[in-house]
């Protein structure tokens, strides 16, 4: 069973940042990618940031150079680092767990609000 809590989302004006953090539960996160997902009104769901157990990362072109994903193996948490926020990144963001050897299974987080001003 693996649970996770996004926490960090909130309202910020153009070009401030915000970090957002996932605190996951279970006993399965240092073996598992995690990643950001993100949702805006209208739009499909879209990968923003992954990042595996060994630490190596990848980015949403849109986001590269700004946005910075971390995880703490020992605190179970991931972190997303937004920078120079833009208004398009308004959205709902999604914490994510990636487990497995044969096959994979996806877990999801509740989602938080991001709301970037202009």
């Amino acid at each position: 069973q693996v649970q996770l809590v996004e926490s960090g989302g909130g309202l910020v004006q153009a070009g401030e940042s915000l970090r957002l953090s996932c605190a996951a539960s279970g006993t399965i996160f240092s073996s598992a990618t995690m990643g950001w997902y993100r949702q805006a009104p209208g739009k499909q769901r879209e990968l923003v940031a992954t990042i595996t157990n060994g630490g190596s990362t990848n980015y949403a072109d849109s986001v590269k150079d700004r946005f910075t994903i971390t995880r703490d193996n020992a605190k179970k948490t991931c972190n997303l680092q937004m920078t120079s926020l833009k208004p398009a990144a308004t959205a709902v963001y999604y914490c994510t767990l990636r487990y497995g050897s044969t096959g994979y299974t996806y877990y999801w987080g509740q989602g938080t609000q991001v709301t970037v001003s202009s």
